[in-house]
C-alpha cells in the first residue's frame, strides 16, 4: 500500500492509544439537531471508474451496495461544537496528551518557531510543533477566538469517537460519506461535476499557487474556511471536499475494498481532501479520494463530520 503524505502520522502502535474516559451518563443529543440532513437510502457507490482514480489508494474499481437512509451533519464539527464537548467533559485530546501535533510550515509564527521540535522527513513542510492543539491550531501563539465557525482540527480518530460518544452521534462509514458527498450522482469527480471550477468560480477550499511555498489564496482562504463557505451539494452538505480531511469509521483496507481483517494494517480512512490539496502534489480533492492514518494522529488539516442512525 502506498503511504500518503497528505497528512503525517504519529508512530504506529503508540503506547498512548488508550481512550480517555469520562462520565457520559448524559451523552445524548448534544450535537445541534437542526444541522442534520436526511440522506435517502438505495444504491450507494464507493470508489470510481474514472481515469483520475488512484489504484494504489484502492479507489478503483467502483463498488455499489444497498444502503439505508441516515442523517448527516451538513457541516463539519466546528471549534464551537468541540469547545462545548471539552467544557462539558474535561476531555484531553491526543495532541494535548502527547504535547505536540503537526502544523504546516507557513502557519508557524516567529514566536512559535522555538516550539518546532522537528520536521517530517520527505515532507519538511510538516512541522512537529510543541503545544499545537485544537485550541491553538498553528502553535501556542495562535487561537481559535476568531475561528469558532471553522472546522476543529488537530483531532485524532480517538478524539472524534469521544466527541461522538458525548454527542449521541457516530462517524460515517466510507460508503455513507461518499453516498452523501455524491448528492445523487454516480461517478462525478466532484460533488458538483467533473470540472474543479464553475464559470471561473471556486467551489471548494484548496491550494492555489506553488505548493508548498506560495498560496495565492484565489479561493479566499490560506488555511481553513468557515464550515458554511461555498455552495452546498444537492443534499445541502457543505465542504464535502476541500477545507479539512474528515475521519470515517472504516479501516483503509476494509472488507468492502476486498481485504480481510488480517490484512488491515491499522490505518483508518480519511475523506475529502483539504485546503492543502493541489493538483501538482495531491489530487485528492475528489469524492472517491481516500487516505489512511493511525487513530492517534492529528494535524492542522484533519477534522470530522457526524451522522445519526
Amino acid at each position: 500500500m502506498e503511504k500518503c503524505c497528505c497528512t503525517p502520522m504519529r508512530k504506529k502502535n503508540s503506547d498512548k492509544e488508550e481512550l480517555y474516559q469520562f462520565d457520559n451518563k448524559l451523552a445524548k443529543n448534544n450535537h445541534p439537531e437542526v444541522r442534520f440532513r436526511e440522506i435517502p437510502g438505495g444504491i450507494a457507490y464507493l470508489g470510481t471508474n474514472t481515469i483520475v482514480g488512484y489504484e494504489a489508494d484502492i479507489e478503483t474499481p467502483q463498488y455499489k451496495k444497498a444502503i439505508a437512509s441516515y442523517l448527516i451533519d451538513q457541516y463539519a464539527v466546528t471549534n464551537r461544537d468541540f469547545k462545548r464537548f471539552i467544557d462539558d467533559t474535561g476531555y484531553k485530546t491526543d495532541a494535548e496528551r502527547f504535547g505536540w501535533s503537526f502544523v504546516f510550515h507557513l502557519f508557524i509564527s516567529e514566536k512559535d518557531k522555538h516550539n518546532v521540535l522537528q520536521v517530517v522527513e520527505n515532507t519538511p513542510w510538516w512541522c512537529v510543533v510543541e503545544g499545537a492543539t485544537w485550541k491553538h491550531p498553528m502553535g501556542p501563539d495562535s487561537s481559535i477566538e476568531e475561528m469558532m465557525d471553522h472546522p476543529v482540527v488537530h483531532v485524532s480518530l480517538n478524539d472524534a469517537n469521544a466527541y461522538c460518544e458525548w454527542a449521541g452521534t457516530r462517524l460515517p462509514t466510507e460508503l455513507e460519506w461518499e453516498h452523501a458527498a455524491r448528492g445523487g450522482t454516480i461517478d462525478t469527480i466532484h460533488p458538483w461535476g467533473d470540472e474543479l471550477m464553475i464559470d471561473g468560480e471556486h467551489q471548494c477550499n484548496t491550494w492555489q499557487g506553488k505548493f508548498p511555498l506560495t498560496n495565492t489564496e484565489e479561493d479566499g482562504y490560506l488555511a481553513t474556511a468557515s464550515v458554511d463557505s461555498y455552495k452546498p451539494n444537492a443534499y445541502g452538505l457543505y465542504n464535502m471536499i476541500g477545507n479539512v480531511w474528515e475521519w470515517c469509521s472504516d479501516s483503509f483496507c476494509s472488507e468492502i475494498k476486498g481485504y480481510s481483517k488480517q490484512e488491515d494494517p491499522g490505518f483508518k480512512v480519511l475523506k475529502g481532501g483539504s485546503y492543502l490539496c493541489h493538483h501538482s502534489y495531491c489530487n485528492r480533492y475528489r469524492i472517491a479520494a481516500r487516505i489512511g492514518n493511525t487513530k492517534d494522529s492529528s494535524t492542522g488539516n484533519i477534522g470530522f463530520r457526524v451522522i445519526k442512525r
